[in-house]
């Protein structure tokens, strides 16, 4: 009955999640919207409003470390998964508005949540400031975009009528608050079942389940040339995570407990994915299959070293080690190396820019 109350769950999740993306970005195409707006705005927050409504939820029932593994599991997730995923099906094109302005947003956002957490807790009135942050954010972007001229070609297409669209948004919605329910009891119950914590559990099932309808909309994007818009998902889901669902969450749910393991680990994670971007999306304006396959090989990895760290399995330490001692050192000269002949190249042609490797 666990079981099928979690995949029961993530099914409504998935499903109206799409339903929502679909009616809001025809709704949002009709406004004249460009592809990277739609995709940092309605794309990113309608697919992230499964984590919204999980969040939320667990932060109600007294699951703080659910409702915070789950926004922070799903930064880390974004990031390393859904970018490399998408970037090894096609390399993916970075807009320069994106890397001059919200992927800095991203990272100070994400900086952030440590000042933030620092005495073990997001307060109420640290999340009503975070919920803020959002709303400030999303109108600078849309009276921005709206200053664009729009492109009929590159705006999504509006398909059915505007009740139509709304309906589907309803239904979405309706989708999403049933799901998440049913999610966050099936992983309470998982989690005790297998012995695990439910920081664990937020960080990598929950945060995997509730970022799927963000891996379709970036994959099918890349596949389907919208690469502003696969990019532009991601980031913007990033920016929501933070300052709609932990500050949402927070705000409902009196505060959000911030467990000493997500201060010195996962948080931590979390930035660095986040201020790897920068560099990676730098040279070249370009995410290529070689870097997605680093990304994925990154974000495989951390999810073992929780797994056998919840274990307390021997290997752990050994992982951990190897991460710190090499790997990390390894991308971080590569991609210093790379910053630095792209800045001596003044704009020109930066390694990676050309060919799939």
């Amino acid at each position: 009955m666990t079981m099928l109350l979690f995949a029961l769950g993530l099914a409504l999740l998935i499903a109206g999640a799409e339903a929502l993306v679909r009616g809001a970005a025809s709704l949002a195409a009709r406004l004249g919207v460009s592809p990277l707006a739609i995709g940092l705005t309605v794309v990113a927050f309608g697919t992230s409003s499964p984590e919204l409504a999980a969040s939320i939820l667990a932060a109600r029932a007294g699951q703080g470390d659910i409702a915070l593994g789950n926004a922070v599991g799903s930064n880390i997730f974004n990031v390393l998964f859904i970018l490399g995923v998408s970037a090894v099906v096609a390399p993916l094109v970075v807009s320069r508005k994106l890397v001059r302005v919200d992927v800095p947003v991203m990272i100070a956002v994400s900086l952030l949540l440590l000042p933030l957490g620092w005495d073990g807790r997001i307060s109420q009135l640290e999340g009503a400031l975070l919920f803020t942050g959002v709303i400030v954010y999303t109108g600078l972007l849309l009276r921005a975009a709206r200053r664009e001229q729009r492109d009929e070609d590159e705006v999504l297409s509006t398909g059915g009528s505007i009740v139509r669209q709304v309906l589907l948004v309803v239904i979405g919605l309706v989708g999403l608050v049933v799901g998440a329910r049913w999610l966050v009891d099936g992983a309470v119950a998982l989690a005790r079942a297998l012995g695990l914590s439910e920081l664990i559990i937020g960080l990598t099932v929950v945060a995997a389940g509730t970022s799927l309808p963000e891996l379709a909309a970036s994959v099918v994007a890349a596949l389907k040339g919208q690469r502003d818009l696969a990019v532009g998902n991601v980031v913007g889901s990033n920016i929501f995570n933070i300052l709609c669902v932990l500050g949402g969450a927070s705000l409902v749910g009196g505060g959000v407990r911030v467990a000493p393991a997500a201060q010195h680990l996962d948080i931590p994670v979390m930035i660095a994915v986040a201020i790897a971007c920068l560099p990676i999306f730098f040279t070249g304006h370009r995410i290529s299959r070689g870097e997605g396959v680093v990304f994925v090989f990154y974000y495989l990895a951390y999810t073992l070293f929780l797994i056998l760290q919840a274990q307390h399995h021997d290997a752990a330490p050994l992982l951990g080690w190897a991460m710190v001692a090499f790997a990390l050192p390894l991308t971080a000269l590569t991609l210093a190396i790379l910053w630095f002949r792209s800045i001596r190249c003044h704009g020109g042609e930066a390694p990676g820019s050309q060919g799939g490797w």
